[in-house]
């Protein structure tokens, strides 16, 4: 039996088909960039992708704000060591204050213990006072019977003084210009101190007949004068002062002057009672006065 040749053709394997149709597809995926988003949003990532891409240029961005901020720390970091420097300047300068501050309190504490010394001292101080004050309180109350003694001696004083004007009045009664010399051994030791012997007073009269030396003719000047070396005293000698009296002396200290062609030095008015307004009066004009009492 004659056998025929059959061509049998063998059915196709659908495994290899697949896997080289995973083959061409993972080609066109990563050579055919349209392919590949094609693909994309079939399968639903075209708008994942979009995002990514999105999101590559936010990053793109921030990174380079990155490099800006990387450029301002570097700003910073400099300014920084740039502080670092001058805390480090300031921190040697506070060392140096503390240093200051140790000292100062050094001497604080030196200053406290003079302070307790002087608070001791002064207490001490204190109790001395108390005791002076208690003595002054019994010197102030010796003053006090002082005063009152010596109230007590001025009244008795004037009495007297009123019985030496009543003697003298009644001496000038008797005596006339002799009640002058009476005066003046009355205060001798007054006078004598300020460099008048009362002996050596003479009496100083003069008439002024034309009228050259007072501007009154006739007019009579009667004063005591005391010359002793240089000097020239006038004085003025009465039992009672007054006004009038005192307001008279310089005149005649002028005619004195005239006369005996020398200056006068010093003016006196000796009485042994001088009114208050005669008193000062004279002490206006520079005039002197010794006396035994001011009468008010």
């Amino acid at each position: 039996m004659a056998v025929s040749e059959t061509l049998i053709t063998a059915p196709p394997n659908p495994t290899c088909e697949m896997q080289g149709l995973k083959r061409e597809l993972l080609r066109l995926l990563e050579e055919d960039r349209e392919f590949r988003l094609a693909v994309a949003g079939l399968i639903g990532y075209r708008d994942v992708l979009d995002r990514l891409e999105e999101h590559d240029r936010k990053f793109n961005e921030l990174l380079g704000e990155l490099r800006e901020h990387r450029k301002l720390l570097e700003e910073h970091s400099r300014r920084l060591e740039e502080h670092s420097r001058h805390f480090v300047s300031i921190e040697r300068r506070l060392e140096e204050h503390d240093r200051k501050f140790s000292e100062l309190l050094e001497e604080l504490r030196e200053h406290r213990k003079l302070l307790e010394e002087h608070g001791k001292r002064l207490e001490e101080h204190d109790r001395h006072l108390v005791a002076i004050e208690r003595r002054l309180e019994e010197h102030d109350r010796k003053f006090s019977e002082l005063l009152e003694e010596i109230a007590r001696l001025r009244r008795e004083f004037n009495r007297l003084s009123m019985r030496v004007e009543v003697t003298i009045g009644s001496v000038g009664r008797r005596w006339g210009t002799d009640l002058e010399r009476l005066v003046l051994e009355i205060f001798r030791e007054t006078l004598e101190r300020e460099g008048i012997k009362p002996g050596r007073v003479e009496k100083f009269r003069v008439r002024d007949a034309d009228g050259r030396l007072t501007g009154v003719r006739g007019r009579v000047v009667d004063v005591d004068v005391l010359v002793r070396d240089d000097r020239v005293y006038v004085l003025e000698v009465k039992s009672r002062a007054e006004i009038e009296h005192v307001e008279a002396l310089p005149e005649k200290a002028r005619v004195v002057e005239k006369v005996l062609g020398r200056m006068v030095d010093r003016i006196y008015m000796v009485a042994v009672n001088v009114d208050r307004e005669a008193y000062e009066r004279a002490r206006e004009l520079g005039i002197r006065v010794v006396c035994g009492n001011v009468i008010d």
